[in-house]
């Protein structure tokens, strides 16, 4: 994991069917099929990335709880039980690490890190006083608008938004982005990000206490979403755990600017844990 030297990772994106939804996955690395694949030729592990947000159908798939059940029914479905997990999670993806781990002991994760994690008091935070109302109790009118404001826009226009937005950001994108602006995305979002100011209160000590070896925390110290306040909390909490304070000053929303800084340090991390493989 030298990080001097580059080496092109082939990336497939392709979307399944999971629980009755489509789902959207990015495949890192030679293979394509894990069952297919000849058993000599397959990863010894496999990283598990679940962002900022199958064997049978979930209630309230766009639910807290749903997307909880949808990410352990991809893992137990799609991939080989023998295969090692290293679980990253970023942001309410943390809360969803956490929950996999309570529930699915039998998933042979070796690692878990949990990136400005938003696992207690979401509503609390600077920007969840913010959000809360918004998602809370004028999120009908956030429908009303995203239906008749976006959904009569052609394709051109919503691409030609995207594209100044993402010029203006600096930033590139290398996968389609087109569902951001439709009103159908946009309200599930609404009504997840609902949920998670309502119900992400109190954080699962019992959860982190049981699998703390295997868990590293990584608070930030501009976060809005997370403030530094949480991470003294369970610093105070689990002294013994690895729980680390970004010096960096690197936003929550690191995937914007600073994507090869964590992918770097997250790799530098894991070394130890892959030569143990």
């Amino acid at each position: 994991m030298d990080s001097e030297i580059k080496e092109e990772v082939p990336v497939h994106e392709e979307f399944i069917l999971c629980c009755g939804v489509e789902t959207q996955v990015l495949k890192c690395g030679p293979w394509t099929n894990l069952f297919n694949e000849p058993r000599a030729n397959r990863p010894k592990l496999l990283i598990f990335v679940i962002t900022d947000t199958n064997a049978q159908e979930i209630n309230d798939i766009y639910g807290l709880q749903g997307q909880v059940e949808h990410k352990l029914a991809f893992l137990r479905t799609h991939v080989p039980k023998e295969i090692k997990l290293v679980v990253i999670g970023h942001s309410i993806g943390c809360h969803f690490s956490l929950e996999i781990l309570k529930l699915a002991p039998e998933l042979p994760i070796i690692r878990s890190f949990l990136l400005f994690p938003t696992i207690e008091r979401m509503s609390e935070s600077p920007n969840g006083r913010i959000a809360t109302p918004l998602l809370c109790w004028l999120r009908y009118a956030l429908y009303v608008f995203a239906y008749l404001l976006l959904k009569p826009w052609p394709e051109k226009i919503k691409s030609f938004v995207i594209r100044i937005a993402l010029q203006m950001m600096n930033l590139q994108s290398e996968f389609s982005v087109l569902n951001i602006l439709e009103p159908f995305c946009l309200a599930n979002a609404a009504y997840l990000g609902g949920q998670e100011m309502m119900k992400v209160v109190k954080r699962d000590n019992e959860t982190i206490k049981t699998y703390l070896s295997k868990l590293t925390f990584y608070y930030g110290t501009t976060d809005a979403w997370c403030p530094k306040e949480y991470y003294e909390d369970i610093k105070k909490d689990f002294p013994e755990g690895d729980i680390r304070l970004c010096e960096k000053k690197i936003p929550h929303a690191f995937i914007l600017h600073f994507p090869q800084e964590m992918a770097d340090m997250v790799a530098d991390w894991l070394k130890d844990d892959l030569s143990k493989i």
